[in-house]
């Protein structure tokens, strides 16, 4: 398999309005996206984030709930936050909610458990 992007779909809306939502719901009732604490801090995107995904080889896009196009939000469903790689061949979840949450907003833990990952499907050796 032939990995032609990588998709991680945060569990939170985009957009000004989404953003919002997700700070009161984060700071207030302590709900959270796992892919969120890897991907920002709580002002930006970490700057090994960006580090890592460059270097990564493999475009990686990063898209909220309402953000998906149709088919991609049949396939997420109500599985958000994961990173998905998708091929000539369809999808496959790479990492799960759960995996995220694991590593507790690990830049570095995420990209080596990715290429773990990318390499068990084939694409990195």
């Amino acid at each position: 398999m032939t990995v032609s992007r990588l998709v991680g779909v945060y569990r939170a809306d985009g957009g000004l309005r989404g953003e919002l939502r997700y700070l009161a719901g984060h700071y207030l009732r302590g709900l959270s996206c796992s892919l969120c604490d890897i991907t920002h801090s709580p002002f930006r995107r970490k700057t090994d984030w960006d580090r890592h995904a460059s270097d990564l080889g493999i475009p990686i896009v990063l898209l909220h709930l309402n953000e998906l196009s149709p088919d991609l939000a049949d396939f997420v469903a109500d599985d958000a936050a994961m990173v998905l790689a998708e091929s000539d061949e369809g999808r496959v979840v790479l990492l799960s909610n759960d995996d995220l949450a694991r590593l507790d907003g690990d830049v570095t833990a995420f990209f080596a458990l990715l290429r773990d990952r990318l390499a068990s499907v084939g694409d990195l050796a």
